[in-house]
């Protein structure tokens, strides 16, 4: 499918940078500097790796700055990303504590947000109002209210946006998201997705502060709490972080995972602008098997159905089961069947990453759009909010609110000290 145009390209003129064809530059891959996409990256955990190396191998991009507040982490990414510099030209990267400094310089063109979830909405609108386009990872926001807000912050500084959502420019979640749409399977009655744990109180310890580590300002606008290193492990430690666990900071395996299955499912059914109408939890406490209902009837379960971070598709005359692994349908013959030109088709991308810089360049939509990225992250946050409300909720995408009091209080939490996201 064509993107679809967001922004004019007399509108986007002052904002986006030049591009100047590479045949009047010089031939041979030469990249000329106007035509150079400069990054400044923000967080810069062991996500920050997968990115840098990912994103560097598109050819326009060059990284010029990075931000963290942990200092031994600042200095081992700027290592990492002179090297990858190296590849193309000798680019010094220079480093800063305070990611706002980053944002402060006007040669940056977009930045790489991969901070803990719980600053990511702050760190979005902060971008879009300096100008700057946004790469951000999943799961998008930490809460429901926060999400809307990055969308309208997005949307009113006309910034081009790419969720880490890069399932959907793989070939096989599309082979299923396709084959879903266009009734290869029948009718859907069910989808089932596999995931992990619902969010949780954290009961961590309090610890000593690594050296080089601002705590105050990594809990940043969070309620405040004492360091514990599962929550962010010291230099050397190659654990994953596990601040995705716990309240306040992530959102459990429902958004962590989820973010990447429930996205599949929200894309097959083309929800890309809505969500469920309801969600119902067991009536005992418990941390698997709710469901949920969206307004054409059709139930998705988080419910453990025999494979990890993946999803079922039952259809009235088949099935699809996809995860990272492994594409299997019944009929057999569909995983690897041409989808005609004259079904419906879904955006097309097989580089997340260049896909972004493409989309930078013509001022359009990417593959993952933050309204994508927004609905997606609120419908596990509404999962997370049934788990523990342990009752049914309606919800109403439109308006983004419950039918309940309480849960409607849960759609955003509360910021502390000097930090607002709503202001933009």
């Amino acid at each position: 499918m064509k993107r679809r145009k967001f922004i004019t390209q007399a509108t986007a003129g002052a904002a986006a940078f030049t591009v100047i064809p590479r045949s009047v530059l010089g031939g041979n891959g030469f990249i000329a500097a106007n035509d150079r996409v400069n990054l400044g990256y923000i967080g810069l955990g062991k996500q920050s790796y997968t990115l840098l190396h990912s994103i560097g191998k598109c050819k326009e991009t060059l990284v010029v700055a990075a931000s963290d507040v942990f200092g031994g982490k600042l200095d081992l990414f700027l290592k990492a990303a002179n090297k990858e510099n190296s590849r193309k030209v000798k680019q010094k990267v220079k480093g800063y504590k305070y990611y706002r400094e980053l944002l402060d310089r006007k040669d940056i063109d977009a930045v790489v947000i991969a901070s803990p979830d719980h600053w990511h909405a702050q760190m979005v609108v902060d971008a879009a109002k300096a100008e700057k386009d946004i790469y951000c990872e999943k799961p998008l926001a930490l809460t429901i209210e926060e999400g809307r807000a990055m969308v309208n912050a997005t949307r009113k500084y006309k910034r081009v946006f790419q969720t880490g959502n890069m399932q959907r420019s793989w070939r096989d979640f599309r082979q299923a998201v396709e084959l879903v749409r266009n009734g290869y399977v029948g009718d859907i009655k069910e989808i089932n997705v596999s995931v992990g744990e619902p969010v949780k109180q954290c009961d961590l310890p309090t610890e000593e502060v690594p050296e080089s580590l601002d705590w105050n300002e990594w809990v940043g606008p969070s309620l405040y709490r004492g360091y514990n290193k599962i929550l962010a492990p010291p230099v050397g430690d190659t654990r994953w972080a596990w601040w995705r666990g716990y309240r306040d900071f992530g959102g459990g395996l429902i958004t962590d995972w989820g973010a990447h299955m429930f996205d599949i499912a929200q894309w097959a059914l083309e929800m890309d602008e809505s969500g469920p109408v309801e969600f119902n939890p067991p009536d005992v406490p418990a941390k698997t098997d709710l469901s949920m209902k969206y307004a054409n009837g059709v139930i998705v379960n988080h419910k453990q159905w025999g494979e990890s971070n993946a999803v079922q598709f039952i259809g009235t005359e088949g099935k699809v089961e996809v995860s990272r692994d492994f594409l299997r349908t019944t009929p057999g013959s569909l995983a690897d069947m041409k989808i005609k030109e004259t079904d419906k088709r879904v955006y097309f991308s097989d580089n997340h990453y260049q896909d972004w810089v493409d989309a930078m360049k013509t001022r359009t939509k990417p593959v993952s759009d933050v309204e994508i990225g927004h609905r997606t992250s609120s419908v596990c946050n509404c999962i997370n909010i049934a788990y523990e409300l342990q009752r049914s909720l309606k919800w109403n995408p439109e308006e983004e609110l419950f039918d309940d009091v309480y849960a409607n209080r849960m759609v955003s939490r509360p910021y502390r000290g000097k930090w607002n996201y709503k202001n933009f």
